[in-house]
């Protein structure tokens, strides 16, 4: 009301006005900012067992090329392409008609060679010789009995000069005929024991003819030389099998070992030949990691490594045997093979992702006594499964914030709660053969 008694009204709008001018006068203060939680885990000495590991490759060292030792035309095939074979199982079976009629000959052969050497043996003409030298002895003996017995009468003159003359021809005749027939004796002996020699030899060289015509059979039934895993065929059946032929009729590759190779580079092969004491002698367990990340169930060995390293690459391969029983590994196949390189005991482990890098640094975030975050520089040794070997620039209890890096910065105040994921077990070392 006014001096002349008048109410005065104000527009409520204008009324709201007023206020709202009379609020803003007055100095508001910002909310406080709310402290970051982050999750830390108290660095503190452990064990690790450092691995090397390298890219490698099966393969099958002792893989068969399965191929004909006669000529002739295929009549069965035996076999289906992928299929496990035992050695000496049938796998192709040739036209054996030709074959089989060289044994009938051969046998036949054989048969009149073995008579030729009985009847040889028995020697008849020898028999026949030994009787014409008794004949002779017999008459030299009556010869010599007729000449003893007439020589003192002829000189007594009891009997006849002429008498005595002729059993004196007689008796060299006797002689002479001893001789010859000894000498006929001899040569029959000879020639005889030269036909047994000779039938004899005929003999062997047939027997050796009907063993080379069984043979010719045998082979015309292609067997598998070991036992493994058979590839396709390269003839058909009905196709034309030669011994010289270049190519294989198929291949077959045993798979229990399974062979690995990897090459590890000089200084690698230094250390692993000096800490086994030899790298065939005593090599450590191999474990075989597969493309898909699997571990194979079988420990191998390392079974030898070539003989000198490659000078454009300075590496040197290694070959390694694997037991495949279940014949789940296949030639041709990659993955990586890995080993304890190390055991190391007293180092610092933590999560690999407390781990920030910048460039060629490293470092982590550390929650200092009054709660405030600290930028610590860290050298990192190997991986060991999901952790960070540390080198240097942690100390046992220290905290190492693992969770809720992006939302702290040097300096800032923190409220810590423990890390509560549990780390993964120790596993390899990633990159230490790479």
């Amino acid at each position: 009301m006014n001096g002349l008694g008048f109410k005065v009204f104000l527009p409520a709008s204008v009324a709201l006005s007023l206020v709202v001018a009379g609020c803003s006068s007055k100095a508001e203060k910002p909310p406080q900012a709310a402290v970051p939680t982050v999750e830390t885990i108290n660095a503190s000495l452990g064990e690790a067992d450092i691995y090397a590991d390298y890219p490698a490759e099966t393969f099958a060292r002792n893989m068969v090329e399965v191929r004909g030792r006669v000529d002739g035309y295929i009549e069965k095939w035996l076999f289906r392409p992928g299929q496990e074979v035992r050695e000496g199982q049938p796998l192709y079976v040739l036209d054996l008609r030709l074959y089989q009629t060289q044994v009938n000959q051969a046998q036949g052969t054989l048969r009149q060679t073995e008579a030729d050497v009985t009847f040889a043996r028995k020697q008849v003409s020898v028999l026949q010789a030994e009787a014409n030298l008794a004949t002779a002895q017999a008459n030299l003996v009556k010869a010599q009995q007729d000449y003893n017995r007439l020589k003192p009468l002829v000189e007594q003159d009891a009997a006849a000069q002429q008498d005595l003359d002729a059993a004196v021809a007689a008796l060299r005749a006797s002689e002479a005929s001893v001789r010859a027939n000894q000498a006929a004796l001899e040569q029959t002996r000879l020639t005889t024991e030269t036909q047994v020699q000779s039938a004899e030899g005929r003999l062997q060289a047939q027997r050796a003819t009907l063993e080379t015509a069984n043979l010719n059979v045998n082979y015309g039934t292609i067997r598998a030389p070991v036992s493994g895993l058979i590839g396709d065929t390269q003839v058909p059946v009905g196709g034309l099998v030669t011994a010289s032929a270049a190519q294989p009729l198929t291949t077959i590759v045993p798979l229990d070992p399974i062979w690995v190779r990897f090459k590890v580079s000089e200084s690698q092969y230094l250390a692993l030949n000096k800490r086994a004491g030899g790298v065939v002698k005593s090599g450590p367990d191999l474990e075989l990691i597969l493309s898909d990340g699997s571990s194979f169930p079988q420990r191998g060995h390392i079974t030898n490594a070539l003989n000198q390293v490659d000078p454009r690459t300075g590496t040197l391969e290694v070959q390694a045997e694997f037991p495949n029983p279940r014949h789940a590994l296949l030639p041709g196949q990659f993955g990586r093979v890995r080993y304890v390189a190390e055991h190391r005991g007293g180092v610092v482990l933590i999560p690999q992702r407390a781990v920030q890098q910048n460039q060629s640094l490293q470092s982590v975030y550390v929650v200092g006594g009054d709660n405030k975050i600290e930028a610590r520089a860290v050298k990192t040794g190997a991986r060991v499964g999901e952790l960070w070997l540390i080198e240097q620039g942690l100390s046992p209890g220290d905290k190492v914030v693992v969770e809720g890096l992006l939302a702290v910065r040097p300096g800032a105040t923190v409220r810590v709660v423990p890390f509560r994921a549990k780390p993964a077990p120790g596993g390899p070392v990633s990159g230490a053969g790479e």
